[in-house]
């Protein structure tokens, strides 16, 4: 409190003893360091990858449902490879090996259930 008046605390910082309460419209205290960063943890990667092979396998599938089954399983592996690519680009390439295991052997066995789905057209 300056001159008998109170501070607006949309123009100016509120002083309480030695700690500064930052303006209402911010409504963190100076001390408190909000953590802002984006820091998107495995599992993130991990389902975008199932998510995204399980849509484009079943697409492939859905598209050439009256082709051979070589032709449909090298587009699936191929699509497999790039789904694994985009994954490991996204950042699963610095996460722990659990991680990593389990990305590689959730596409293996996704593309493995496709290759039965397939098989009967081989």
């Amino acid at each position: 409190m300056r001159d008998g008046k109170y501070p607006d605390p949309r123009e100016e910082d509120i002083v309480y003893g030695d700690r500064r309460l930052s303006r209402p419209d911010v409504s963190l205290p100076d001390w408190e360091v909000p953590d802002s960063t984006y820091r998107p943890v495995p599992i993130v990667w991990f389902t975008g990858a199932l998510f995204a092979e399980l849509f484009v396998l079943g697409l492939i599938f859905a598209i050439l449902s009256s082709q051979s089954g070589w032709l449909t399983m090298t587009l699936c592996m191929m699509a497999t490879v790039a789904v694994g690519k985009w994954t490991w680009d996204r950042g699963m390439g610095g996460a722990g090996t659990g991680w990593q295991v389990a990305t590689v052997t959730m596409l293996a066995a996704q593309m493995a259930f496709l290759t039965i789905a397939v098989a009967h057209r081989l």
